[in-house]
């Protein structure tokens, strides 16, 4: 199997092409966190961008990357979380529409946010074969383009330009830490890694109670994710044929953390940071704080995926 690959100016043309429709988001640091890893921490922090995570880089170049009769006939995506806004957002942005395909019990809040992006929902099962077969009907019935929230070339291009804005400040960090679900970030990270800094080590961080990624790479093949169970629910997906070679080639490690470890870390970097991360952000700074000994005196910028949080339904 061929791992996806990106030259430099691929990634600088992609950076350029969706810069005016996102935000560069500021990466800061801690004293304090940076006494208590002993280690130099950055936080790359996504939970500033628009639509409150990192997913709206990957969906604006998958909606840019379409031709003209693509636009016209609109886009499909299935998701119950932060794919589902930046799509409806990307899409509202161009005039197209948005089918987005969602599990009938998925977060009121989270159906409001879509639909005030001009997202059309449509509620399917909360099953993955549901999901993939009403958004398989919207294709045929509206000829929609499918975007994949994860699992495809234009959305994993989208994600590397987190990472190039990273180097573009930090010179050769000796690792980042990336949150790994269905791997379209991890994977972009990796491959812009390759690009800018091929040095720095890809570390990724995965909950215990959903560590497909972990165990495939032990199997040496994809193991899908069954019964995921972790409060970081972006996080419960699985990889895709196009992420998982990627991460087979180019990720150093994944460690893996409890529900205590990720309730920790969040609730220290609230009370430190004062800035609002979800679960799944609070995974990469859980994996640094529980192997602190593998980053003391190391440069580290942790990717802190998203801000979107149930307030109603807090972990803590």
């Amino acid at each position: 199997m061929q791992t996806l690959n990106f030259t430099l100016n691929e990634l600088l043309q992609v950076k350029d092409r969706i810069e005016p429709f996102i935000h560069k988001t500021p990466i800061v640091t801690s004293k304090i966190l940076n006494r208590e890893t002993g280690a130099e921490l950055f936080f790359k922090c996504e939970s500033f961008q628009k639509t409150g995570s990192f997913k709206i880089r990957g969906a604006t170049n998958a909606i840019l990357s379409l031709t003209g009769e693509e636009v016209l006939k609109g886009v499909v995506t299935h998701s119950s979380g932060n794919f589902a806004q930046a799509l409806s957002k990307a899409a509202n942005l161009k005039g197209i529409k948005a089918w987005i395909v969602m599990p009938e019990n998925a977060p009121k809040s989270k159906k409001e946010a879509v639909k005030s992006y001009g997202g059309i929902i449509v509620e399917c099962l909360p099953t993955l074969k549901s999901r993939e077969n009403t958004a398989n009907e919207i294709v045929e019935k509206n000829g929609a383009t499918f975007i994949h929230p994860y699992n495809q070339r234009e959305v994993i291009a989208g994600q590397a330009t987190c990472a190039i804005e990273i180097y573009q400040e930090i010179d050769s960090p000796d690792y980042i830490v990336v949150p790994v679900g269905g791997g379209g970030l991890i994977s972009g990270t990796a491959l812009a890694t390759q690009c800018f800094s091929p040095q720095t080590k890809i570390i990724a961080a995965e909950p215990k109670g959903a560590d497909d990624c972990f165990r495939s790479l032990q199997q040496g093949t994809i193991i899908p994710m069954e019964s995921p169970k972790t409060i970081a629910d972006g996080l419960r997906t699985g990889l895709g044929d196009l992420t998982f070679p990627i991460i087979q080639k180019y990720v150093s490690d994944v460690i893996t953390v409890s529900e205590d470890d990720i309730i920790h870390a969040m609730k220290l970097f609230w009370t430190r940071a004062k800035i609002v991360i979800e679960p799944s952000s609070a995974v990469a700074l859980a994996a640094v704080l529980i192997s602190k000994e593998r980053f003391v005196k190391k440069s580290v910028t942790v990717i802190l995926t998203g801000g979107n949080v149930d307030i109603d339904n807090l972990p803590f």
